[in-house]
């Protein structure tokens, strides 16, 4: 017996340190969670999140002046602009509809109510695919085709972008910055929608490792969204176009979350049909 409880001890010591790794990262995993649940659940720092958005599209591009021109953020085909900014929205579904699928179903376990929640990230889409269409009207109606030439510019009589580019000559017209319409309407979308996960915690719903995770890792894409979105209003576009598409994608936002979402037959705002009722346990933790 003794010769064959020798070689367990290391495996038993192994398995108790694996267990105190576990531990550990468990308990960061629902500190860091309950914490910045807590923050984003705050309206008064919601409201102060969105006057910060204002100040970086408003305010950011005069650190042009003060940044490397040189930066790897300042050419449009950089790493992160490529993988991320262009797929904005597809990282933003993914994450943040896990999100919404697991917060409303474990919540109610009901699948129409669901459905409805994540229907959000449709209206979402169709308004980012409707402002893309009307950004590329814009500049073609206010756009002409040119060649630069040693002279200055030689301007053709082609009318149309696609017709100019196609064959050889280039466009100029007023360019709505898409980017930062996407980058500021996934970061309107993603504080409003994480929100309800204070509340989802007070009343006690379920909420083990995949939902804080998924939660901690759309946090994680928010700050991302935040930093690239400062990085494109200091490098890239011109002043006006970077204003008014986060503008629109506030518009969007706003007649979406703050509008229509209030009726009925709306897809519904965040935690909508989820908190009935008003548990002891919310009470204690609001006051």
């Amino acid at each position: 017996m003794a010769e064959g409880s020798g070689p367990k001890k290391p495996s038993s010591r192994l398995a108790t340190l694996a267990g105190w790794a576990q531990a550990l990262c468990w308990g960061l995993v629902r500190f860091w969670s309950n914490q910045l649940a807590w923050l984003l659940g705050v309206p008064c720092l919601r409201r102060a999140y969105h006057l910060w958005l204002a100040a970086v599209v408003i305010f950011g591009p005069l650190l042009q002046f003060y940044v490397n021109p040189r930066a790897i953020f300042a050419n449009h085909h950089n790493f992160f602009n490529i993988k991320f900014v262009r797929s904005a929205w597809g990282w933003t579904c993914i994450f943040l509809g896990g999100f919404i699928l697991l917060v409303v179903y474990l919540a109610t376990r009901r699948l129409l109510l669901t459905l409805r929640h994540l229907s959000r990230l449709a209206v979402g889409a169709g308004l980012w695919l409707g402002a893309t269409e009307t950004f590329l009207l814009i500049e073609n109606l206010t756009g002409y085709c040119f060649d630069p030439v040693p002279e200055g510019v030689l301007v053709n009589n082609l009318t149309d972008k696609w017709t100019c580019l196609h064959k050889g000559h280039q466009w100029h017209g007023y360019d709505v910055s898409g980017h930062t319409f996407l980058l500021t309407f996934c970061c309107l979308l993603m504080v409003e929608e994480t929100s309800v996960f204070r509340r989802y915690l007070a009343q006690g719903h379920p909420a083990d490792a995949p939902l804080r995770l998924i939660f901690l890792l759309n946090v994680l894409l928010l700050g991302l969204w935040n930093f690239l979105l400062a990085c494109t209003v200091v490098y890239l576009y011109e002043y006006s176009h970077k204003v008014v598409g986060a503008a629109i994608a506030t518009l969007c936002w706003y007649l979406t979350y703050r509008v229509w979402y209030r009726y009925s037959w709306s897809p519904g705002r965040p935690g909508a049909g989820l908190f009935l009722k008003t548990g002891p346990g919310e009470a204690k933790k609001r006051n």
